[in-house]
């Protein structure tokens, strides 16, 4: 019956890699419109797990609605090409007066209750977390490049997935963080690299892309993206679930499916736009 079980659960979880790959790789192929919406839905799908999981902490109350609505204010100015940090720093830091002002309103409500730091902090987090890589993602698609870029970035970070994976089963000794992640692997990690990079070199030499400083998007996959995933484990692990969310079958959650892409797109997006 086990078996069976975990057979049924491969099978399930193979259908529905296969299922996201199709899509993402759809979405950028399309561009435009069509990749902003699935970028801006896996967004804010995945910013309601952040935030069902923060509300599990004891004593924490949050305004969910205020990270949405700006998280959609992000999403709308990466679609119109104006992600200026000025313009992206009063988005937040009209979040953070909005979130203030229904603590304000909760503690005369409530005669003496509020929770202003630990709301503010949790749902800008979110926003900075999750919301923004995202919009790093529809901003970089508009780019001439940005197809190359954004396939390279993705199957890159799956590349590392896949060969994390298979390196921790195979030769997986050294724990890497097992107070976080404890099935995660020193070997694991280093495969999970060399994974990256095999995928980045093969989608240089397909897409006929100089190889520098499309490189570099391996070595940021390979190495930023675990970072990310244990940062998603910590997440969890403090809010004591297994996983975000069900709305992917055999994966868990969306940010459970999308952690590793969240940090690899930020600094993909840093070190193409603001360095070179």
């Amino acid at each position: 019956m086990a078996g069976l079980k975990a057979d049924k659960e491969l099978k399930l979880r193979s259908l529905s890699s296969i299922g996201i790959v199709v899509v993402i790789l759809w979405g950028i192929n399309v561009g435009g419109l069509i990749w902003a919406f699935i970028a801006g839905a896996i967004a804010l799908s995945s910013l309601a797990e952040y935030y069902k999981l923060a509300a599990k902490l004891k004593g924490t109350r949050i305004s969910p609605g205020v990270g949405y609505i700006f998280s959609i204010a992000f999403i709308v100015a990466a679609v119109r090409e104006n992600p200026q940090p000025i313009v992206l720093g009063m988005i937040l830091t009209l979040c953070v007066f909005c979130v203030f002002g229904v603590e304000i309103a909760r503690r005369q409500i409530t005669r003496g209750v509020s929770y202003a730091f630990v709301n503010a902090g949790a749902v800008i987090s979110g926003v900075l977390y999750i919301t923004v890589p995202w919009t790093c993602m529809i901003v970089l698609r508009n780019y001439s490049f940005g197809r190359q870029v954004l396939i390279t970035l993705f199957m890159c970070t799956w590349g590392c997935d896949v060969g994390a994976y298979i390196g921790g089963k195979m030769f997986g000794t050294v724990k890497l963080c097992e107070y976080v992640s404890p099935g995660k692997t020193v070997q694991g990690f280093i495969s999970g690299i060399i994974g990256s990079l095999i995928v980045n070199a093969s989608a240089i030499y397909f897409y006929s892309l100089p190889t520098y400083p499309l490189i570099l998007i391996g070595f940021i996959c390979g190495i930023f993206g675990q970072i990310g995933d244990l940062a998603e484990s910590l997440i969890k692990r403090e809010a004591g679930e297994k996983d975000s969310g069900h709305v992917i079958p055999g994966h868990g959650g969306m940010l459970d499916r999308f952690d590793s892409i969240l940090f690899n797109a930020l600094i993909t997006y840093f070190v193409l736009r603001v360095i070179l």
